[in-house]
């Protein structure tokens, strides 16, 4: 039990450090007019740097970072899947996490969000 703690203690310990490392990197320590502006060759910058983006690629790029993160959460169950350790009650699991997933595609087909035309 001390071996889980110590080794809990050290992976929050490490996540912190990192986390401050990280933070004092990134600190900017100088903003000002010239630092925010777009650089664009020396030229005075024409127009807006802010320049709108389609929704819908925002959206459709999300849609793929959550179906990205389910095939990770499936590849273990898909390598289990025919082994002495698969129980029945994984097999319900695994099938009611295909359904929640089938149904997630079906809703976004029906709202449009997968349609490639822009």
């Amino acid at each position: 039990m001390e071996k889980v703690m110590l080794s809990a203690l050290l992976a929050v310990l490490l996540g912190l450090i990192l986390l401050l490392v990280g933070l004092f990197l990134g600190m900017s320590f100088y903003i000002g007019r010239e630092k925010v502006s777009p650089f664009e060759c020396g030229f005075d910058p024409i127009g807006s740097s802010r320049v709108p983006f389609s929704l819908r690629f925002f959206l459709l790029a999300v849609i793929f970072v959550v179906f990205d993160v389910e095939i990770v959460l499936l590849f273990p169950v898909v390598m289990m899947v025919g082994s002495s350790y698969m129980l029945v009650g994984s097999y319900l699991a695994l099938l009611i996490f295909l359904m929640l997933l089938f149904g997630g595609v079906i809703h976004e087909w029906r709202e449009g969000s997968l349609e490639w035309e822009m």
